[in-house]
């Protein structure tokens, strides 16, 4: 059954149209492995765990809807990013561990590729590299210094490209040069998870909807209106763990949101190019990332009002007016011939950040309990390791994957509020300050920006 999506969370979900209508758990039930979250991380692992083994009895229990949150509402990056630079693994694992972890990343995209492929998901797959493009001086010198570090890891394959060479491939006004890997597509969120939720229905997996997690314990997962008794129990709700109680300081749910514009025309397209369907992004400290649609939209989010007091959030997605303001401007300086074509859709969510911005994926085998998420953006394709990794992990197989060096990563609680608040408000507020400055003719990076990365614990 189907039901209309008529307050769409995102373009990507109003797009869609239609969606499952899957049953609330009204009941206790057994499993095997009960994973709460229906959104990609959870996804991933069920689909990894019953090709793994078939016989399990798999269930996931999902407050909303399969995909509601930031699956699917993301910008539709697969990207080999590791959240938090392979940098953090080196003074703990090593160099070579280091590495292993950048070419699992890279794996990853592939494998999401693969799998959408050979399972029939139509999501709008397209492979045409990731761009950061610098647009003033200091974005200029910060995109060498990035180029140059980069470079110096295996399997990164970022190349340096011109003003010219940017231009020819997408004309962005002011680019003064950039840099392009090819280990990243674009896609349609919606698509990928709606079709990823199917696809593990019918390996067996059951999914409830509308089935909020109260408590998550050794043993058994209690909702507002059954329970989930089973061995082993994942934890994949990403954005949404501070509203689990006991996780409230865990990660940060910060905002990001994007808007969409009406279909451009074929001259607006010959005019700005972007043929190739690159990931784009700029290399300000308050930065943007887009992409071009399938139906030839320009779909571009940054973070917008990045955290609310409490760590608050609309769940539901409503985006500030200022917000869609100031992407619009955004929108129309990178591309000036986009001031006549209306802004259709704009949305909002949020993602994970533990406090050192670093991902991970746990598992105890004692307790049978584990996790995976605090992505910061790089869930699209770092979900797809979280679940192949989880899999193995749940069935007690010693792989490479469980021996990557995030596996088991902690981070230390956010602060209690006001600090929480402060501290966040403070840090943006000194990326805005230093973007101000680059733009006003510094050469370098601003000051204001590198006290930000300190007190954020960035690396």
């Amino acid at each position: 059954m189907t039901r209309s999506h008529d307050e769409a969370v995102s373009h990507w979900w109003q797009d869609l149209g239609t969606m499952v209508d899957r049953p609330r758990l009204e009941e206790r039930i057994d499993a095997d492995v009960c994973i709460v979250g229906a959104g990609l991380t959870g996804l991933w692992t069920a689909y990894y765990l019953k090709e793994r083994d078939p016989s399990l009895r798999v269930v996931v229990v999902e407050a909303e809807f399969a995909g509601f949150g930031a699956s699917g509402r993301n910008g539709g990056w697969l990207t080999n990013s590791v959240t938090g630079g392979v940098d953090q693994y080196v003074a703990r694992h090593g160099r070579a561990a280091a590495a292993r972890q950048q070419a699992a990343m890279n794996q990853s995209v592939d494998e999401v590729i693969r799998v959408a492929a050979t399972e029939g998901i139509s999501a709008d797959i397209r492979k045409g590299g990731e761009l950061i493009v610098a647009r003033n001086a200091a974005q200029l010198a910060r995109v060498e210094a990035d180029l140059a570090h980069a470079t110096s890891w295996p399997g990164t394959d970022w190349q340096a490209w011109s003003a010219d060479e940017v231009r020819d491939k997408i004309q962005v006004r002011g680019a003064l040069g950039g840099m392009w890997h090819p280990h990243c597509a674009t896609l349609h969120p919606a698509k990928l998870v709606s079709g990823l939720a199917r696809v593990v229905e019918r390996r067996g997996v059951t999914i409830y909807e509308n089935s909020p997690a109260e408590d998550i314990s050794p043993g058994i997962v209690r909702t507002t209106t059954g329970a989930v008794r089973a061995r082993s129990i994942i934890r994949a709700t990403e954005g949404f763990t501070s509203q689990i109680s006991g996780h409230r300081r865990t990660w940060l749910p910060m905002n990001s949101s994007m808007i969409a514009t009406a279909p451009l025309d074929a001259h607006n397209w010959e005019t700005i190019g972007w043929k190739a369907g690159e990931a784009l992004a700029d290399s300000a400290h308050m930065y943007i990332y887009a992409q071009r649609t399938a139906d030839d939209r320009i779909a571009i989010g940054g973070r917008g009002v990045p955290y609310k007091f409490g760590s608050r959030f609309d769940a539901a997605g409503a985006t500030p007016r200022s917000t869609i303001e100031t992407l619009t401007k955004v929108l129309h300086d990178l591309f000036p011939t986009t001031k006549g074509i209306p802004v259709d859709r704009a949305w909002s969510g949020v993602l994970g950040v533990p406090r050192d911005w670093s991902a991970t994926v746990t598992y105890d085998p004692v307790t049978g309990l584990g996790h995976a998420g605090g992505y910061v953006g790089t869930g699209v394709s770092t979900t797809n390791l979280s679940g192949r990794t989880l899999s193995d992990l749940v069935l007690g197989r010693q792989t490479e994957l469980t021996s990557l060096p995030w596996v088991g990563h902690t981070a230390r609680r956010w602060e209690p509020e006001p600090l929480r608040w402060l501290g966040v408000s403070s840090i943006y507020g000194a990326y805005k300050a230093a973007d101000r400055a680059e733009w006003g003719g510094r050469p370098g990076t601003s000051r204001w920006a590198r006290i930000a990365n300190s007190v954020s614990g960035r690396q």
